[in-house]
């Protein structure tokens, strides 16, 4: 599914998935950088629908 443009403009934008990935670990949260379709640069989401996730080792 494409970003809108409108939503695009909204989102905190990322130059690399290294600063993507650095934010949502200060986050605290589960967050997931992905590519934006619209600029090239990286977004977080939330969304883990259909996402393959590393489970964490106890």
């Amino acid at each position: 599914m494409r970003t809108r443009q409108s939503i695009c403009r909204k989102k905190a934008r990322f130059a690399s998935e290294a600063e993507a990935r650095a934010a949502a670990a200060r986050s605290g949260l589960l967050l997931l950088p992905y590519r934006c379709d619209r600029g090239g640069h990286f977004h977080l989401t939330s969304r883990t629908k259909g996402k393959f996730l590393r489970r964490l080792r106890r």
